[in-house]
């Protein structure tokens, strides 16, 4: 990850001011939809493309789940996330996260595709989303906490809602082992 100088600490500051806007304690977890609704940002299933859309929700539901997480859609300057709930309840958690991430830094639209047909991401800010969604998953304080209590993954996951993943990368990128001396 090659984000810039400081980006770190404004995240993390940055998941500290939304748990302190939503009423949470900086070591409670933080819920998704809750986030988005606070943030007046719709959240819409996949699936409710059915009717609409019933190829393209039989291939990224069914046949190649893989191939779609979630996207931010905007109309103007309003935004709107479709996500794939096919996935599991912690993935699609991670996955509004990440587009919730993109909201409060406020990227702007970029273009699905680039003049070859092809996916288009900017890297810099895709990098952004994700370390910013795992800050706000879990915070700093939350990691610390999690080590400090010993919790068994299986239970710091089910109190976060979060991923094994998504557990382990916050755990060693905050460095909450070797802060805790565990």
């Amino acid at each position: 990850m090659g984000l810039r100088w400081g980006f770190k600490s404004e995240a993390n500051a940055i998941a500290r001011q939304i748990r302190e806007e939503l009423g949470l304690l900086p070591t409670a977890p933080l819920d998704p939809w809750r986030l988005a609704k606070y943030l007046a940002i719709p959240v819409v299933p996949l699936s409710s493309f059915a009717e609409d859309a019933p190829r393209a929700l039989r291939r990224f539901a069914v046949l190649d789940r893989s191939a779609f997480s979630a996207v931010t859609v905007f109309r103007g300057l309003r935004r709107m996330i479709v996500h794939n709930d096919s996935h599991s309840r912690y993935r699609q958690g991670s996955d509004i996260s990440h587009e919730l991430a993109h909201g409060l830094l406020l990227h702007p639209p970029t273009p699905p595709l680039d003049q070859m047909g092809l996916r288009s991401l900017d890297r810099d800010i895709e990098d952004e989303a994700d370390w910013l969604s795992g800050a706000l998953l879990i915070s700093d304080e939350a990691a610390l906490e999690i080590v400090r209590r010993s919790w068994p993954q299986d239970e710091a996951m089910k109190r976060f809602r979060v991923s094994e993943p998504m557990l382990r990368f916050r755990i060693n990128v905050t460095g909450a082992r070797r802060r805790i001396g565990a």
